[in-house]
């Protein structure tokens, strides 16, 4: 027997409004558009806040390690992450105790108001999906977060799969249950932005024994499309099933690494179609992180205190070796921060067993290619646990558990080296004022309080789970000065910078970064 709440749909919702005399059904865009109207508004929509501490004592290796903050409570493990449009996050994985299901609870929490009680609003879950394990994503056109997959209980046994697709609006703070399903059912899969704004769907599995090895195509105007044509065990199958890192290509594409050490690229365009590269790499795990910090490069640990830096900008995919963190850390994170170095936290050298954890944080400098020893953290973060960049240019470091050896409730925000001057905080440039929009290839103007502008970068709203950053991608961008005034060079091209929704940091001459803008690009 399979244990389901029922689905209750937006199209239900929109019905019961429409015999009631309220609202007409429509679509699921349309239908939430129209419920803001009817109701004069929606959820709070809030500038990006700081989360940075302003009192206190200081360490006074602060300005080369960062700090990391106290501990805060957290109202579920945290074991997915994502950075909404307006600069709040949504986590959700667990119940209120630390439990694996996340089926009664998601959380929306405020860094404007800080770490505590009132900065979070726990909300219900009322799709009926387990969305522990599932995958989410921000849809490029609406804003909304994408959640496919999740877990099912069969015969009272966790861990089976599920083909449900759910979106929450953050305008309304409502998560709400798509018609259509997917066509298979999938539990750890991975999503991808593409350059046309559809969302690719790679991996997971069917079941306990089963992979999901056919992709599917997600568009907001035309619903799901399978891609039968790209089936592989291989890339995202039985190989390399549980979220597949994968990246959208400068060449309109889809990168794939393996854990086995094979690459491919995957075209999304018709029924799909996959072909292996002549890159190979050492072998890795699906546990050990990897990221992409800089247009076409990519930094993948490999087992064994392995580490390359992968170039895919030319015709044929290269990796350079690169000098490894210094131990393998499984369920260890790898974030991007608003200068482009990467910061790596948490994990330990026995998959999530605590031995060899570690808890010093090391930043990564992709000009030298060397690590520096960061702060230390309070807590141990193993499976489960997650890592984002947040508009303030601090770093949400959270969860663990569920299981593991610690049910880590709680976060600790990160404060890198470069939001302090000695022991003190450092003065910080204000961008007062930037467009919410623009395209590619476009010049745009931002005012900023500061004559002494030394870079401007812009990187992708994050989306965490599982050491993975579904979406994070960073770049420096062109800008010429008049006085106060930048005017600002977009990206040139949507395969190195897919449509959505990225952070715009201004950074002063002595290489301190402003708080975001959240700019959404398409």
């Amino acid at each position: 027997m399979i244990h389901r709440f029922p689905r209750v749909s937006h199209a239900c919702t929109a019905l019961l409004l429409g015999t009631l005399g309220l609202l007409p059904a429509t679509s699921h865009a349309g239908f939430f558009d129209d419920l803001f109207k009817l109701f004069g508004g929606g959820g709070t929509t809030t500038t990006p806040g700081t989360t940075t501490p302003t009192t206190g004592t200081i360490p006074t290796d602060a300005a080369t390690k960062g700090t990391f903050g106290p501990v805060a409570n957290w109202p579920i493990i945290p074991i997915h992450v994502v950075l909404l449009p307006d600069g709040r996050v949504m986590s959700y994985g667990s119940d209120t105790k630390g439990v694996q299901t996340g089926q009664f609870n998601y959380d929306v929490w405020d860094p404007s108001k800080g770490t505590g009680t009132d900065a979070h609003l726990l909300l219900p879950n009322t799709t009926g999906t387990d969305i522990f394990c599932s995958a989410q994503v921000i849809v490029p056109s609406s804003g909304a977060v994408l959640l496919t997959g999740g877990d099912r209980t069969v015969k009272n046994v966790r861990n089976y799969s599920a083909d449900d697709v759910n979106f929450f609006d953050y305008r309304y703070n409502a998560m709400y249950a798509a018609p259509q399903r997917m066509s298979y059912l999938r539990w750890y899969p991975t999503v991808v932005t593409l350059s046309n704004g559809k969302i690719l769907v790679l991996g997971g599995r069917i079941d306990p024994n089963t992979p999901a090895p056919t992709p599917e195509l997600y568009s907001d105007g035309e619903g799901w499309t399978t891609l039968s044509g790209a089936t592989s065990d291989d890339a995202y199958g039985t190989r390399n099933w549980s979220y597949p890192r994968a990246y959208q290509a400068p060449n309109g594409k889809v990168f794939v690494t393996t854990i086995w050490g094979g690459t491919y690229y995957v075209d999304a365009s018709g029924n799909g179609s996959v072909a292996a590269t002549p890159l190979k790499l050492a072998v890795s795990d699906y546990y050990l992180p990897s990221v992409m910090y800089a247009p076409g490069k990519i930094l993948s640990f490999r087992k064994y205190n392995k580490a390359v830096s992968i170039d895919i900008n030319g015709a044929t995919p290269t990796a350079t070796t690169v000098t490894g963190v210094g131990q393998d850390r499984y369920h260890g994170s790898a974030t991007v921060l608003a200068n482009g170095q990467v910061l790596v936290n948490g994990g330990s050298m026995v998959d999530n067993v605590a031995n060899g954890v570690a808890y010093q944080a090391k930043i990564w400098n992709p000009a030298t290619k060397a690590w520096t020893l960061a702060a230390t953290a309070s807590k141990m973060r193993l499976y489960h646990s997650v890592s984002l960049l947040l508009p303030d240019a601090t770093v949400l470091t959270g969860g663990g558990g569920a299981p593991g050896p610690a049910t880590n409730l709680n976060a600790e925000i990160y404060t890198p080296p470069y939001l302090y001057s000695g022991t003190s905080m450092a003065v910080r440039p204000v961008i007062q004022t930037a467009p919410t929009t623009t395209t590619w290839g476009a010049n745009f103007t931002a005012t900023v309080n500061s004559t002494g502008v030394s870079r401007v970068t812009f990187i992708k709203t994050g989306s965490v789970t599982h050491t993975l950053d579904f979406d994070q991608r960073f770049m420096d961008l062109g800008y010429t000065v008049s006085g106060n005034t930048l005017t600002i060079q977009a990206p040139s091209s949507s395969n190195a910078a897919p449509p959505g929704y990225y952070m715009l940091f201004v950074f002063n001459s002595a290489g301190v970064p402003s708080v975001a803008k959240i700019v959404k690009l398409g």
